[in-house]
């Protein structure tokens, strides 16, 4: 199966928690139907498909965050689906081991997390477009890790201190999912 097959299967089983997640999930739904390679980093218009990962501690009550080095934010890790990952979720752990030098992570629970759409500014040649973002949450083993790639810095922080002013309000609504599956 290819990987926009593998990526509509997962969308097609995924419930959202809220009505802009259902939003988010027909954007997404949409995007796979597209001419074009809508995984490629130069799809445009309207964007194209990321991977990320929520990261929770050992025990469940902590979430590792990247400060983002372009965004400026404090945010999970994640980004660009490369050609040889051969599914959006092995693109999402290889940007974990990227950004946080985490290689033994493990899906926690399977499936889609969560689904964002959001948008990218213009910047260095690539005009302003979309990210289709599926997100997943997997569970690290150890706390031990070392930012790297895009990450300028990595801290666990606990579930009750992930505030939006440092990140944004689509990592507080994942905060709050996590916290209603964990806690």
């Amino acid at each position: 199966m290819n990987r926009r097959d593998q990526l509509r299967s997962l969308l097609d089983v995924h419930d959202p928690a809220s009505p802009l997640e259902a939003e988010h999930l027909a954007e997404m739904r949409a995007l796979c139907d597209v001419d074009g390679d809508p995984f490629a980093r130069d799809h445009w218009h309207p964007g194209h498909f990321t991977a990320s990962a929520f990261l929770l501690s050992p025990d469940r009550s902590q979430v590792l965050l990247i400060f983002h080095g372009k965004l400026h934010r404090w945010l999970q890790p994640g980004g660009h689906v490369d050609p040889e990952d051969v599914s959006i979720l092995a693109a999402a752990a290889r940007e974990v081991a990227e950004e946080t030098g985490i290689t033994d992570a493990e899906a926690f629970r399977g499936g889609l997390f969560d689904v964002d759409v959001h948008v990218i500014p213009a910047r260095k040649g690539d005009p302003e477009h979309r990210h289709f973002d599926a997100r997943f949450l997997f569970q690290a083993n150890s706390l031990d890790f070392a930012a790297g790639s895009d990450a300028k810095d990595a801290r666990w922080v606990p579930l009750d201190q992930v505030r939006e002013a440092e990140s944004d309000a689509s990592v507080m609504r994942a905060i709050a999912k996590i916290k209603a599956m964990v806690g």
